[in-house]
Parts: C-alpha cells; sequence; structure tokens
C-alpha cells in the first residue's frame, strides 16, 4: 500500500535545496529470500545510486521485515510519479505496505503546548539551528500564556481555548487551522487528550512527549508517583498518539538515575531535560523518515 505525497510547489525554496535528488523508499512485508536483491536491482535500473541502507527482520523463518533506503537520483522531482508507478509490480511481488519520500520535501509541522515551555524552546533552536530538519508552521494552545514567546520566532500562534463540553468544536478549528498547511503535529506539554476523531485525521503523525519511562506511571502526575514510590530512575518517552492513552507505538525514551535526596520539584527539574532531548530525537527520526510502525510497535532505523 502506497502513501501518496502532495506536489511540491515550483516556488518551494526547498526545490533548490541540495538534497533535492534524494529520495527514501520504507518497506514492511513479510520476510522471504530476495527482497533487498529486488529493491537494489529495482533502483539501479532505475539510474539511483543507494547511499545508505537499513534492513530488520524479526525472524527470517516467517517474521517481518523491514526497509529503509536512502538513495541519490538525478532529476528526482520530475521523475518522481514514473518512479513510484514502476515501484508497484516489485511491491505487489512480496506484499509490501510501502512509501517514497523526498528529501527536498521539509516536512512541516504543527507545536501543540499548554503553558510549559521547555519543549517548545529544544524544537524552536533545534530547528533554527539547522539540527532539526523541518518546519515548525505554527503553534497551537490552549492557553495564550507563550502567545508572546511565540511572536518573537516569527511563527504564528493561534489561542484555541479547549472547555471540556466543547471539545469537538476547539478541534474541530485546530484541525482548519492546519489543513493543507501541516504534516505532522507535535504534542510538545501539551496538557490535553486529544479525541479518536482528531487522531483519526494524522495517524501515526501525532507525537506526543510523556513525563515518565513508560509503560511505569502513565496517566497525569508521574512524578509525585514516582517519588512515593522512591524511584532510582527517571525518563521521559516520545510515543505516536493512539486511541489509547499513553500507550502508543514508542519512539524514544531516555532515563537518569537519582536517588532519596531528590525532591518532587528536582524530579521535575531533571525530568524536563529529558523531556526537551527525547522529544526533539523523536521529532528528528519522524522527519527524516526514520520509522516504521508494525502493530504497536516502532522500527527506528539509526
Amino acid at each position: 500500500m502506497m502513501t501518496p505525497n502532495p506536489t511540491l510547489p515550483r516556488d518551494d525554496p526547498a526545490a533548490f535545496d541540495p538534497n533535492r535528488d534524494i529520495g527514501r523508499l520504507l518497506v514492511s512485508c513479510p520476510d522471504r529470500p530476495g527482497i533487498v536483491a529486488a529493491v537494489s536491482r529495482f533502483l539501479f535500473e532505475q539510474g539511483a545510486n543507494i547511499v545508505h541502507s537499513d534492513q530488520h527482520s524479526t525472524d527470517p523463518t516467517g517474521g517481518m521485515f523491514f526497509m529503509r533506503v536512502e538513495f541519490q537520483l538525478p532529476d528526482l522531482e520530475r521523475r518522481r510519479e514514473k518512479l513510484e508507478r514502476a515501484f508497484g509490480p516489485v511491491a505487489e511481488t512480496f506484499g509490501m505496505s510501502w512509501r517514497f519520500s523526498y528529501a527536498a520535501r521539509i516536512k512541516r509541522l504543527a507545536l501543540f503546548v499548554s503553558k510549559a515551555e521547555h519543549a517548545l524552546f529544544e524544537l524552536l533552536w533545534r530547528q533554527r539551528a539547522g539540527d532539526l530538519r523541518a518546519k515548525i508552521a505554527m503553534v497551537i494552545s490552549n492557553h495564550a500564556d507563550l502567545k508572546k514567546t511565540v511572536a518573537s520566532w516569527r511563527i504564528p500562534f493561534h489561542h484555541v481555548p479547549v472547555d471540556r463540553e466543547r471539545k469537538a468544536e476547539a478541534e474541530a478549528k485546530q484541525i482548519a487551522l492546519m489543513t493543507g498547511k501541516v504534516d505532522a503535529v507535535v504534542l510538545a506539554r501539551y496538557m490535553q487528550i486529544l479525541t479518536p476523531g482528531f487522531i483519526a485525521h494524522y495517524p501515526n503523525r501525532i507525537i506526543n512527549i510523556h513525563h515518565s519511562f513508560l509503560p511505569a506511571f502513565a496517566g497525569a502526575d508521574p512524578y509525585a508517583k514516582a517519588y512515593e514510590r522512591g524511584v532510582k530512575l527517571v525518563g521521559a518517552t516520545a510515543h505516536y498518539v493512539t486511541e489509547q492513552l499513553d500507550a502508543g507505538p514508542i519512539i524514544e525514551q531516555d532515563l537518569q538515575r537519582v536517588d532519596h535526596r531528590h525532591s518532587i520539584e528536582e524530579l521535575k527539574r531533571i525530568g524536563k531535560y529529558i523531556e526537551r532531548t527525547v522529544l526533539a530525537r523523536a521529532v528528528s527520526c519522524h522527519v527524516e523518515d526514520r520509522i516504521l510502525v508494525h502493530e504497536n510497535k516502532t522500527v527506528v532505523f539509526a
């Protein structure tokens, strides 16, 4: 099954990006002999040069096979539709789920925030430094606290209050703001639970940062729960959002050692640092097409 790609506008700055001839092919299918050979042969016959390739099998005798191939092909933008059509028979032979992605097409992100600013700042700084190859198209918040902060970065800020009784109305406004302008959603400490209707608009394209090392201490107030249990490690988890709260496919995690001397406030301070880096790594993996989702797990290629 192929995921279609939108047409890149001719006046888009990405059209002149040095990565304009770099493509990526992501594949998942039942494992069997010949998959790597078939993909490599196809790209060779198209005149492409493979510059990086990763693969993983859950079990070579009947498991699932996952592959990410990055390649260089001259005049790729003009040739992409023909390339995708030509790959169809190869994919059908092996029963592949597959998609092509193009490095010149910089993904557009909507950052959702509430009042906490640390995860937001990390993504803003990484984009400015060139470490996050994405465009932060907008920031949406259920509070107005960070409006001036975001304005200083010259990024559109949209305040959409969310009332429990009118959540569907608020989400409809959010979706309207993003339609045609956003490829993925990042919940950078957005303290609202999304409805199934919202999630359905962006399957495996909503990334959340949870302030604990899941599956431990899911739900609200994890640092207080961790303090009560006397944990020796605190962490954070970035995952795709599904209808099941804090149980979507995990993308990235990290930990830091603590001890009995740390208060709840100290645990929160340590946690903020971990949350920032974990979320940024997860978002980078997503925008660089390094993630394949299978059931409720992810394969994340280096």
